[in-house]
């Protein structure tokens, strides 16, 4: 998955629409639309931001290296629209999602 599907999938999961996600993040949704568009992507600043928002830091395992690890406190998000429904843990097996 590119990094423009997680971006898409984060925002899903948690409900926002692409305004509300700027507003959270602080970037224009030019931006985020380029980003989620695969035409740019994210810099060091964004990548921070959010994986250091209290709403999304459960995702920064996830997002960096594709892992997950529940029992840290990090998941992935659910992406029905790609087929995807749940995801189990590398480390535990556990089914999360």
């Amino acid at each position: 998955m590119h990094i423009s599907e997680k971006l898409k999938a984060i925002r899903a999961a948690e409900g926002l629409s692409q305004s509300q996600f700027c507003k959270i993040m602080g970037i224009p949704i030019s931006t985020l639309k380029k980003l989620e568009g695969g035409h740019n992507e994210p810099g060091w600043i964004t990548l921070t931001t959010l994986t250091q928002h209290h709403q999304f830091e459960k995702y920064t395992l996830w997002l960096m290296t594709d892992k997950i690890a529940p029992e840290a406190g990090q998941i992935a998000p659910a992406v029905a629209h790609s087929g995807q429904t749940e995801t189990k843990s590398h480390q535990s097996g556990s089914n999360v999602g």
